[in-house]
């Protein structure tokens, strides 16, 4: 039987939202990543929505990454960016 690795819960709310709400920084905040989820609203207002493909691209990586790797970078270390 294998075992929840705290955090991992995560990983999937964050990875869809960073998909689908990506330019909102939703994907951020959930990650209690608040600094950096405001700078992700800013940047996509500043450009206009083109600045939510950053947004995307995390939501990409977060579901890639297996459960352990995921914690390790975005949990531990509390890497708020890629």
């Amino acid at each position: 039987m294998s075992e929840k690795i705290p955090g991992a819960d995560k990983k999937i709310t964050a990875g869809i939202c960073g998909i689908l709400l990506g330019g909102l920084g939703i994907h951020k905040f959930i990650l209690g990543y608040t600094k950096e989820g405001i700078i992700q609203i800013v940047i996509t207002i500043c450009t206009c929505g083109i600045g939510s493909i950053l947004g995307l691209i995390e939501g990409i990586v977060y579901l890639t990454k297996s459960d352990e790797d995921f914690v390790k970078t975005y949990i531990q270390s509390k890497k708020g960016w890629f």
